[in-house]
């Protein structure tokens, strides 16, 4: 018996859509993590806008001041690619085939790691 995936968001875009039908497809999630897998989705259809952006109007442009910068959606795309790593990374989505998933159940493996980065509490050694 197949299992009902719910229906994506009307919002969505392509790749919004096929990206929350894969999760919903490999996994169970709580209401919780769909609101993670949603704002996934809205993240990859956006970099798809910028993508589109960037390639019609090149990766360089020049400013008001007719200086040649870097595109401001390419800064933007880079940012998002962070968030989209994170929001994977709290809903323990594995990159790949990983020992531990049980695919049967559609459970990930628990991550014990935490955060690292900027949202790590660092004690100073006085």
């Amino acid at each position: 018996m197949t299992k009902a995936i719910p229906k994506p968001p009307a919002e969505l875009k392509r790749s919004g859509r096929a990206l929350w039908r894969s999760v919903q497809t490999d996994y169970e999630l709580e209401q919780h993590e769909r609101g993670l897998l949603l704002e996934m989705c809205r993240t990859v259809d956006t970099l798809d806008r910028l993508s589109a952006l960037v390639t019609a109007e090149g990766e360089m442009i020049h400013d008001r001041f007719g200086e040649l910068r870097v595109h401001p959606a390419l800064v933007e795309a880079r940012q998002l690619r962070i968030a989209y790593a994170r929001l994977s990374a709290a809903l323990r989505l594995p990159a790949g085939d990983q020992e531990g998933e049980d695919k049967a159940s559609g459970r990930r493996p628990q991550r014990r790691a935490g955060a690292r980065g900027v949202y790590g509490i660092h004690g100073s050694a006085s």
